[in-house]
């Protein structure tokens, strides 16, 4: 009897140092899992870009004079029409009084072979000569009077000064440009996405914006066109984001942006180390198994799951090497 109560006690503290083991570390293969869990998931683009008008109009010359007068600084609003720069006009002052000088005296020798062709001393070509020297002479006065009202250079649209390259002093040309405007109340942001996700992207998306200039503040736009033509120095091409209504940013602003291509509010995820060729290990029952699933929208630390598990499946993250299916496993 005494014998049988000692192998029955040896037999009981076996157990216990067995499960000892079992339980810090005498059996099976550690790992470390993670439910999967429900919630929402976004696929994005990232790109960057510039807050700019969204109608830009360039300021320059149509004709080559040097600058007298600047009128307007960086910064100022100006109206439609308004006065921007003025040329040095002498030139072509002088040039109008000689053209006028002529015209005066040429309309008034058209009027008086006029009157001697109708008394009979002129003949018919002698008056049409007249009157069409006369008709030159204005049509010279009324080029060069268009020409001196160019020598002013003025504003094609309401809004501010965004840029001024010019001074007095200055050679103006055509092509050159003085002045940058645009309207603040309209801009747009051009942002560069990178040809290898231009093909994700489309109008209508929702585009989350940021900057340095505003910490912590999200800004939201919607993608309204993509060019047609992409920039093979950069592969990148150029896409035209619209703010909602009310936001108001500076003109040359760089914001860092991400458009959502795609969202899901209720995805099954899991740990992006949990995810491997398309198969997931999982623990049942103590043991590893390996199964095959369906992934959808990928980041960097989750991956949404569309088919093969369920929530609160428990999943192998970095399962280690070696690992086979159905060894057993402790977490």
């Amino acid at each position: 009897m005494r014998k049988s109560v000692v192998v029955l006690l040896a037999l009981a503290a076996f157990a216990v140092v067995a499960g000892l083991l079992w339980t810090f570390g005498g059996a099976g293969t550690k790992v470390t899992v993670a439910e999967v869990e429900q919630g929402p998931a976004a696929d994005l683009v990232y790109a960057t870009g510039y807050v700019e008008p969204e109608h830009p109009v360039i300021v320059s010359s149509r004709v080559t004079a040097p600058v007298g007068t600047v009128l307007v600084r960086e910064g100022d609003r100006v109206v439609a029409g308004q006065a921007l720069v003025r040329l040095d006009a002498s030139e072509q002052q002088a040039l109008l009084a000689q053209a006028r000088a002529d015209a005066q005296a040429k309309t008034v020798n058209e009027r008086r072979v006029a009157t001697l062709f109708r008394q009979g001393w002129v003949t018919a070509a002698a008056n049409d000569t007249a009157r069409a020297s006369g008709q030159a002479a204005r049509a010279q006065v009324a080029a060069l009077e268009a020409r001196l009202d160019q020598m002013t250079v003025r504003a094609g649209i309401s809004g501010v000064v965004l840029k001024r390259d010019v001074e007095p002093g200055d050679l103006a040309v055509p092509g050159k440009t003085l002045m940058q405007l645009g309207d603040p109340a309209q801009v747009r942001i051009t942002a560069t996405v990178d040809e290898r996700d231009i093909v994700r992207v489309h109008p209508g998306q929702v585009a989350l914006l940021s900057t340095d200039a505003l910490p912590g503040k999200v800004i939201r736009g919607r993608v309204r066109e993509i060019t047609p033509g992409g920039d093979p120095s950069q592969r990148a091409f150029r896409v035209r984001i619209g703010l909602d209504p009310g936001t108001s940013l500076p003109f040359g602003l760089t914001l860092e942006i991400n458009v959502i291509t795609r969202e899901h509010d209720k995805a099954l995820l899991v740990p992006a180390g949990a995810v491997a060729g398309g198969k997931v290990w999982v623990v049942r029952d103590g043991r590893a198994a390996q199964i095959p699933v369906r992934t959808g929208i990928t980041g960097t630390e989750k991956v949404e799951i569309v088919s093969g598990l369920k929530a609160g499946d428990s999943v192998i993250v970095n399962p280690p090497e070696g690992l086979k299916d159905g060894a057993r496993v402790r977490t």
